[in-house]
Order: C-alpha cells, then sequence, then structure tokens
C-alpha cells in the first residue's frame, strides 16, 4: 500500500519530519519514500492508506514488560499491606504468577496486546511467569502474539523460589522455545530470550544449568538490582554484588537484557558497559514499588544502552516518557536533569537499536526505506509550530492516550480508525473477566 498525506516522523538519525512525502509498503517493509504523489504514479494500483494530515510515525516499543501481571488490576491484596519490595513480590507477584492456569496466561497476555496496539506500541519484550503451568505456557502466550499482529520476544523466568522441580521445567520451556524459533516453527514476528527472574532467587546451581541449556543460543532477560534485598542476598550468598556475579557466569553481553538496575555502584555500571549488555528503566512500576530511582542519566554518559519498558504497566509508553522525563528532575531537585532528547534516547534510539539486534539487523521502530512497516498515525495538531528539534517536548506534553487512530505491524493494518481489525475487544475482555476472577479466587485460597 501507498501511506500519504501526513507529516512523517522518521526517528532517523538525524531525526527529521518529512512534508509532503508518501511511504510505499510492500511485504511487510517500508520499500521506498517519496516526495508526494510520486509513489502513486510509480504503482497506480497499490491501495492507498489516508493519514488526514495525522502524524505518521513508527510504531512505540516496550523493552520489558510482564503479560502475566494484567490481572493486577483492581485486584484486593489479601493480608495487611507491604512494607517492602520483598512483601510486595510474597504477598503479589508470587501468588498472581501461581494462580495462573492455561486461560490465565492466554487471557493476560490477550488483554495486553489490546492494550498495546491501542496506545500505538507495535514490539513488546515480554518476561513470563507461571509456576503451575510452565510447560507450553510460551505456546499460549506465542499464540496469543500471533494473533495480535504484533512484535514479540518472549522467555519464560527461571527462579528456584518453587523448587527444583519448577526450576528445571523453566529451563527445559526456554531452551524448548529458543530450539523452536531457531528451527523456524515460530512466525518470524516472534523471537526468544533465556528468561531467568533475578539473582535473589536464582542459585548457582540453577545458573549453571541455565547457560549449560542456553549454549550461547539466546540473550539472558532477567531483573537486576530492582530492589536493594538483591544486592544483600547477593552479597550474603557469593560476596559479590549482582552484576559481579552475573559477569563472572557470563550472563552479561550483548544480547541480553537487564531490567531495572537501581541499585549499581560504578563497577557494575562499568561492567554494563565492557560487556555491551542493554539495561532497561521503568519508572512507573520502580515509583509504585517505592525501591528507588535508576540513574539513567549517569549510566547513558558512562555508555550503557538504557532502553525503556514498561514492566506490566499499561502499554501506553508515552505515559512511560513522561514519568521518565519528571522522577530524574523531581529526585534530583533540579530543573535540568532529564533532557528530553535523553528520553529519546532510552524510548526510541537504544529500543531501535535493541530490537534490530533481535530481529536479526531488520531495522525496527524507523521509517526509512528498507525498514519493518510497523507504523502509526497520531491524531495530533500541533498549537505551536513543531519540528525535528522541539518534538520531543511536544511528545512529552502534548500526546495523550487515544490520540493513535491507526496501528500497523509488519504491513498489516490492525487498528484504523480506532477500531480493532483482527480482535474482539469486547469478547476479549468479557472473558477475561470471568479468567480474572477465578484467578483472584486462587490468590485467595493462598
Amino acid at each position: 500500500m501507498i501511506i500519504r498525506n501526513g507529516p512523517i516522523v522518521t526517528w532517523g538519525d538525524p531525526n527529521q519530519i518529512l512534508e509532503n512525502h508518501e511511504i510505499l509498503v510492500q511485504d511487510g517493509i517500508i520499500k521506498d519514500i517519496a516526495a508526494a504523489g510520486v509513489l502513486s504514479k510509480q504503482c497506480p494500483d497499490e491501495e492507498v492508506l489516508d493519514a488526514q494530515g495525522q502524524l505518521i510515525m513508527p510504531g512505540n516499543i516496550c523493552a520489558h514488560t510482564h503479560f502475566y501481571g494484567a490481572f493486577s488490576r483492581g485486584m484486593a491484596i489479601p493480608g495487611e499491606p507491604s512494607r517492602n519490595f520483598s512483601q510486595i513480590l510474597a504477598n503479589l507477584w508470587w501468588k498472581l504468577d501461581k494462580a495462573l492456569d492455561e486461560d490465565g496466561v492466554r487471557y493476560s497476555a490477550l488483554t495486553l496486546l489490546i492494550d498495546a496496539i491501542k496506545y500505538g506500541t507495535t514490539t513488546i519484550i515480554d518476561h513470563h511467569a507461571s509456576p503451575n503451568f510452565i510447560d507450553g505456557s510460551l505456546d499460549v502466550v506465542y499464540n496469543a502474539v500471533l494473533k495480535s499482529g504484533l512484535r514479540a520476544a518472549l522467555c519464560y523466568e527461571v527462579t528456584d523460589r518453587d523448587g527444583e522441580e519448577r526450576a528445571l521445567a523453566g529451563i527445559r520451556e526456554n531452551a524448548r522455545f529458543i530450539e523452536r524459533v531457531q528451527a523456524g516453527e515460530i512466525d518470524p514476528m516472534v523471537k526468544a530470550h533465556f528468561g531467568l527472574h533475578a539473582s535473589l532467587s536464582v542459585s548457582d546451581k540453577t545458573l549453571d544449568r541455565c547457560i549449560e541449556a542456553n549454549q550461547d543460543r539466546a540473550g539472558f532477560h532477567t531483573h537486576v538490582a530492582e530492589g536493594i534485598v538483591d544486592q544483600e542476598d547477593s552479597l550474603a550468598k557469593y560476596g559479590k554484588r549482582v552484576v559481579e556475579r552475573f559477569w563472572e557466569k557470563g550472563i552479561l553481553n550483548d544480547k541480553s537484557i537487564l531490567a531495572h538496575g537501581i541499585h549499581l555502584n560504578d563497577r557494575e555500571i562499568a561492567l554494563l558497559v565492557q560487556s555491551g549488555s542493554w539495561l532497561t528503566h521503568q519508572p512507573r512500576s520502580n515509583m509504585n514499588n517505592a525501591v528507588g530511582v535508576a540513574e539513567v542519566e549517569k549510566m547513558l554518559n558512562a555508555g550503557v544502552p538504557v532502553c525503556l519498558g514498561n514492566d506490566g504497566f499499561s502499554n501506553a509508553m508515552w505515559q512511560e516518557w513522561f514519568v521518565a522525563y519528571l522522577i530524574q528532575k523531581d529526585h534530583k531537585a533540579d530543573p535540568r536533569a532529564m533532557n528530553g532528547y535523553d528520553v529519546i534516547k532510552m524510548a526510541v534510539t537504544n529500543n531501535s537499536r535493541l530490537v534490530t539486534q533481535i530481529y536479526d539487523g531488520l531495522r525496527v521502530g524507523v521509517i526509512e526505506k528498507g525498514a519493518a512497516a510497523d507504523i502509526i498515525f497520531v491524531d495530533y495538531h500541533p498549537i505551536t509550530p513543531m519540528h525535528a528539534g522541539n518534538l520531543p517536548w511536544h511528545i512529552l506534553f502534548g500526546f495523550r492516550d487515544g490520540m493513535v487512530t491507526m496501528t500497523m505491524a509488519n504491513g498489516k493494518v490492525l487498528m484504523r480508525d480506532r477500531k480493532l481489525l483482527f480482535l474482539d475487544e469486547h469478547q476479549i475482555a468479557a472473558r477475561s473477566r470471568e479468567v480474572a476472577a477465578q484467578t483472584w479466587a486462587r490468590v485467595q485460597e493462598m
């Protein structure tokens, strides 16, 4: 098809806003970009997608999330309120994941995938857990992603907290799914990592088993120093800090994703730079869990490729951008903290670099010739002059949920005029409420 009649935000280097241009999409790829009318004349039989003056932009990317946490929305957590991060894990997340059955896994994923389509997030990197339904759980998530039409990378979080048998099952599930991906049995829109929960819940024995099972076929995806307890546990058990432990084990490399990194020292930051490991920032979740504020500016300046995720919050990624922008200013009591370009470096540049690597060099998150046709329309009409130089602040202070009217992934239109084309939102929501109620009941029983 030919996409035309709207300013095109390229997110290239340098970023441009192209006026009076059009895009040719074929076979899921941006085949060409040219002045308005040129491609329409060359390809008169192509379908035309008219942006009607809306912004034409690359789809957003989420570098770290948890589909399985969807049913936490509105759930009353049994017992006294949690006083710290360890209690939050024990009282909420480690009960909710145990309560998920096959339907719970399926509808948790579907509901947040609908979220993503509506909010213009076309690539998602997920970190899954369901201790009472491990075998085949990634296939269930994969099938939900396939129905959605979005781009995703999946893994299962290995942990010792539920005993050796389930730890081994988690290892097998990662290895099995990675093998399927590499054998070409999985749609190329979906990739795989090898998931670990966190240092505090993965013993050396289990970590060694994960490394052996992975055989360097995929990057690891794990939490790192999200709470100070992770560092305290590592120092007490192993006499070294979390990143040092993972470095010595060979977990750190340019294919691995480390989520959070709130409580890191200079030595650990240097190891991230040396290894090329990706670190993801999730400020809304960090604030909600009261675990601290990651020093993302310091890490960016040091050369750490910091990306932006949402940790299971809504896939309205511009909300994450805004919180990332504000929290540094408030935390440091300095309005100069966190330049808008730094937000773009995480949410756009580094997220794009990460996903491009995952997809074997296919450019994702940009509008340029040869890139993936993951494109959205944004119904934003600036009330002040807008250009490439001040676009970050238009997004931070002007973009809102609901402004996305069209979402395309791999050249396939998934939502047009705010209407989902392939997923029945009302049917999925109705069934999700039933499954969630059953899940909540199992949590209460625990």
